[in-house]
């Protein structure tokens, strides 16, 4: 041995390049960002989208909603609902009409880490998780319950996707079978696993109303919290066809005077909940939206309320749904569609791949889905990564692949660059005239690699040979790679341990400090 410094290793070209393709970009060079601007694909024309908004108008006037608790048709009546001799809230078109005039616009949904605050208003398209499986599954398609662990897993790895721009409640902890633990400790562990913007969802206002004292807690204030609200309510306020959802209604109404957004959320299945032709479907679930708008409007005008419409597909030789279906990529699109016309933040699914195991139907059925909803404009795209078996299963290694495919989606929303540098005459004039004959090492070239190209972080797009070399992997196996390395370094501590402490002494919180990479 001697103590010489042995001379450095020339770094080849496509070393470097790749070596610079590894780095963090700066946001104003990135391919892609959250929030960027859609609408190009639109599966409803002008004349269809009137169609709709009058038949839902006409659904509630005629038709109207059932099963109203006393405090909402004490709302909804003062507000000019008609109950009618059926018992149904009738809603007038000009009262939904004036709620639309009034409704909040333009409002952001927050995250603790302002970085993270999300502008979900045009067309303006952001990606995130929603649902409520209660299994999770491995690449080797075994499933098993989900904890409360898993959902605080599922958070800090979507906290590292560059993709994946909000996080909500995506399994229900099975191992918490009471239903204030289960909801508490679903809220917790959300906002305790990542600083993006957070939805939950709550089956009791008693339930919410301890939940907003733990986030006044890390907030810093019930002041602070009605600031930046970083957590949303994900509310199921209706029980389709055009029934109210009683304990829904009433954490609805909690939400709307504490101060949180809401996402007013319809989930009829064609062909079981709602009617199997898609128009009907979509009409109905409008309609559905329409009036949890109304009853939104009459408690807080112009309170941040998101226009969900989430209109699930039946597989109409079994009656299952089928959440990765093309019928499901058309009703999301033309949900965004119908969001745009009415000039309000839209909610609605992608990505609920009826496949078991991430595979190739998966990554197809995704690929699909988010690539017309994204471009349809949707605001927010729940449900978008690690979703299975149509809601029943979910897959931390799909989280990961999905960040890819979601990636992909959003370059094909930015499009095409067609000014006159990108058309790129002096370009193609000086390789031609003055050589190489080729553009692998322009000028053009090495700034465009980084800002106009996207590249997956586990999609293999090396040799058939340096594959075979490096193992035969699958995207599955690489995901699982990634996976185990976020879940053995990344515990973020955002919260202040005694703020955390102080809610654990208060509260009755069933997540180990373990499992959040303390050593007590």
């Amino acid at each position: 041995m001697t103590n010489e410094t042995a001379p450095a290793r020339r770094v080849s070209g496509r070393a470097l390049r790749h070596a610079q393709r590894s780095a963090p970009l700066p946001d104003n060079i990135r391919p892609v960002n959250p929030g960027m601007q859609a609408g190009n694909y639109k599966p409803l024309t002008d004349s269809d989208v009137l169609k709709i908004h009058e038949t839902a108008l006409r659904l509630l006037a005629e038709v109207g909603l059932a099963d109203a608790p006393p405090s909402g048709v004490e709302i909804l009546t003062k507000a000019g609902c008609v109950m009618s001799d059926q018992g149904r809230l009738l809603f007038p078109r000009s009262l939904v009409e004036d709620t639309l005039r009034i409704a909040g616009r333009n409002f952001p949904l927050y995250a603790q880490d302002p970085r993270f605050d999300m502008e979900p208003w045009g067309k303006k398209v952001y990606f995130g998780t929603a649902g409520a499986a209660v299994n999770m599954v491995n690449n080797d398609g075994k499933y098993r319950e989900s904890l409360i662990t898993d959902l605080y897993d599922i958070g800090r790895i979507v906290d590292t996707m560059e993709h994946i721009h909000f996080f909500q409640r995506a399994v229900v902890p099975r191992d918490l079978p009471d239903p204030y633990e289960m909801d508490f400790n679903t809220c917790y562990a959300s906002v305790m696993a990542t600083t993006k913007h957070v939805g939950s969802s709550w089956v009791d206002p008693r339930h919410l109303e301890k939940s907003f004292e733990m986030l006044h807690m890390i907030a810093g204030g019930e002041k602070q919290w009605r600031e930046r609200p970083f957590v949303s309510q994900s509310n199921c306020f209706v029980v389709p066809p055009m029934k109210f959802a009683v304990d829904a209604c009433k954490c609805l109404e909690l939400a709307v005077r504490g101060g949180m957004p809401v996402l007013l959320l319809s989930a009829g299945q064609a062909g079981a909940t709602a009617p199997a032709a898609l128009a009907g479907a979509l009409a109905q679930e409008v309609a559905e939206v329409l009036a949890g708008l109304v009853y939104v409007n009459a408690i807080k005008p112009g309170h941040p309320a998101i226009f969900g419409t989430w209109c699930f597909v039946s597989d109409l030789r079994t009656g299952a749904m089928s959440g990765g279906s093309p019928e499901q990529a058309l009703l999301s699109a033309a949900a965004g569609q119908m969001a745009h016309f009415y000039d309000l933040t839209g909610g609605t699914a992608s990505g609920m791949t009826d496949s078991k195991i991430p595979d190739e139907q998966a990554g197809a059925e995704k690929a699909l889905n988010h690539a017309l909803v994204g471009n349809a404009g949707a605001n927010l795209i729940y449900e978008s990564a690690g979703m299975h078996a149509s809601l029943l299963g979910y897959s931390l290694e799909s989280l990961v692949i999905d960040n890819d495919i979601i990636g992909a989606a959003l370059r094909t929303i930015r499009g095409i660059d067609i000014s006159d540098e990108k058309l790129s005459f002096e370009t193609i004039k000086d390789v031609c005239l003055n050589g190489p004959g080729h553009y692998l090492g322009s000028d053009q070239t090495l700034q465009l690699m980084q800002s106009d190209y996207l590249y997956p972080n586990v999609g293999d797009r090396r040799s058939p040979n340096d594959w075979t070399e490096r193992g035969k992997t699958s995207v599955a196996d690489r995901a699982a790679v990634r996976v185990q390395e976020i879940l053995t370094s990344h515990y973020p501590r955002h919260v202040p341990d005694a703020i955390d402490q102080a809610i654990r002494a208060q509260y009755p919180v069933r997540l180990p400090r373990k499992a959040m990479g303390h050593s007590e």
